[in-house]
Parts: structure tokens; C-alpha cells; sequence
């Protein structure tokens, strides 16, 4: 078993942290809110002060943050992560933050300090079973290194070097935007064209679009939408689709106006609600949690 350190305690950081936890390891925590240890030091962890506090020591140091200027500010900030690692010591990153911003932190680091980027698909549910799927970027060396540790948060999959698993997560949250920014705007014209709902959704859930429906038709249906991954996060994820594409000179003029719906979403106040918010707001309804 290994001494971690996690840091990020939001809605996937803390089932994961506590099934690092309940997996056998030595684990640390920090979050800029000490509340949300609270749980987790009853359960056998031990609290650090400041990043850089956390990563003393560890064998690996693990962060989950919502933003790339969160991340940031916890890996370079005046008592940031940075500052707590050495060599022979491994950075874990599995935020959805992209590529450049993955490398631009790796930099920073001194010699010897392994990074590796593992950001994951899934929601709260999938974090808690340890389901989640599992986007790493690193040398074969490093991936072998962190492939125990990460195989107790769900499947494990190697698609390249540095910054490769938050390229990948970004493909990824680009079709999960865009899929349900179509059965939004489905169902949409369909409602306008006379249709009743549930034959549309039955008549989608055939479609191309059938995983999006199934998986978020009872928040369709009932106009709740619990979170499961809020609608913020998923309208960062589309803003850091685009700028990602512009810094390679693509334009995703699918993607941009998935965005733009999301960022509409929040605007009308959806933002803490599930990202299938985005449905109601495309349909003119007001959603609930």
C-alpha cells in the first residue's frame, strides 16, 4: 500500500479519495474548504494545512480540480503542490483541465518528479463503485507506476504521453456536449412539429443519440436534473474544447454551438443543476434539481 496525497475534495474528488481510502492507503488530504475532510479524517485520513504540505512525503499526490486556474493556483501557488515534491515522487493530475495547461504545470516541476495526467469519465456514482474510465498520459515507465493506484478508481487505459489523457478527455466531453445539445434541439422540433414527447424519446432512444437519451430520459421526463456532473463543469469542458481546436487551427462548429447552449443554461441559472439541464433550457422550460 502507498502513502497519497489528495487534494480536491468536490463531487468526484471525494468518493474517489475515499476509495483510495478504503482501498488500503495511507492517504492525506487537502481542500480549500477543511470542512469537506471532515469525512474522510473520521474515516482514517490525515489532513494537510496546504498543498505543498500534503505532497511531503507522499508517494503520490493526486489532484481534482474543477478549473485549470484552480488547479493552478493548488500546484503553483505560494504553498502550492510544487513545493511539497521531489524526486522520485509521482504528480498525478486527473482534472479536465487540457492539454497545455497539463504541460505547462509538468514544467514546472523539478527533475525527477514523475507527472502523469489521468483525467476521468464518469459521475458520481461510477467514482463511489470505482467505475470510472480512465484517460492516462505518460510514459510506459511512469503508467506502470501509477497503474496500481488508479486501478481501484476503475478501468485503466494508456493512450499516450504527457497531456494525451486530457486530449482525450476533452474528445470525449466534445461528444458528450454536442450528444446532448442534439437530443435537446430533437426534441425541440419535434415538440413544435406536434410530437409528444414520449413517442420522441422512445423514437430516439433507436437513434444514434440512444446512449444520451437513455441515460438522462427520467430528468427529461420529470424536469429534474440532480446532478450527476453539473452543467458548469460541462460548459467549461466545451470552452476548453474550443480553445484547444483554435490552438491547432480546427473549428468545431458543432462543438461551438453545444457550447453556446451550455453557456446559455447557465445564465438562466441552470449551472449547479445535471448538464441535461441544457434540454430544458433548449426547450424553453424551467428545470429543477
Amino acid at each position: 500500500m502507498a502513502k497519497i496525497a489528495f487534494l480536491g475534495l468536490g463531487q468526484m474528488g471525494t468518493p474517489m479519495a475515499t476509495r483510495l481510502l478504503h482501498s488500503g492507503h495511507e492517504l492525506t488530504v487537502w481542500n480549500r474548504t477543511p470542512d469537506r475532510a471532515k469525512p474522510l479524517v473520521a474515516a482514517g485520513a490525515t489532513v494537510a494545512r496546504s498543498p505543498a504540505e500534503a505532497g511531503a512525503g507522499a508517494a503520490f499526490a493526486i489532484t481534482m480540480l474543477a478549473t485549470p486556474e484552480a488547479l493552478t493556483e493548488v500546484v503553483l501557488g505560494k504553498q502550492g503542490l510544487v513545493k511539497g515534491l521531489g524526486p522520485g515522487q509521482v504528480y498525478i493530475d486527473m482534472s479536465t483541465v487540457g492539454p497545455h495547461t497539463v504541460r505547462s504545470i509538468a514544467a514546472r516541476f523539478s527533475d525527477g518528479v514523475a507527472v502523469v495526467d489521468a483525467p476521468v469519465r464518469g459521475s458520481v456514482s461510477q467514482a463511489a463503485e470505482g467505475r470510472l474510465e480512465i484517460f492516462v498520459g505518460a510514459s510506459d515507465k511512469d503508467f506502470e507506476r501509477v497503474r496500481p493506484i488508479l486501478e481501484s478508481l476503475g478501468s485503466v487505459g494508456h493512450v499516450g504521453g504527457l497531456g494525451a489523457g486530457a486530449a482525450m478527455k476533452l474528445v470525449a466531453n466534445l461528444a458528450l456536449g454536442a450528444s446532448i445539445a442534439a437530443v435537446g434541439e430533437a426534441l425541440a422540433l419535434g415538440s413544435a412539429l406536434g410530437l409528444g414527447r414520449a413517442p420522441l424519446l422512445n423514437m430516439l432512444e433507436g437513434s444514434q443519440l440512444g446512449p444520451a437519451v437513455r441515460a438522462k430520459r427520467a430528468n427529461i421526463e420529470s424536469s429534474h436534473y440532480p446532478p450527476n456532473f453539473k452543467l458548469r463543469h460541462a460548459a467549461k469542458d466545451l470552452r476548453l474544447v474550443i480553445e484547444a481546436a483554435a490552438a491547432v487551427d480546427r473549428d468545431l462548429k458543432v462543438s461551438a454551438a453545444a457550447r453556446a447552449w451550455l453557456d446559455a443554461a447557465v445564465e438562466r441559472g441552470s449551472a449547479d443543476l445535471d448538464y441535461s439541464a441544457v434540454v430544458a433550457t433548449i426547450m424553453g422550460e424551467e428545470p429543477t434539481s
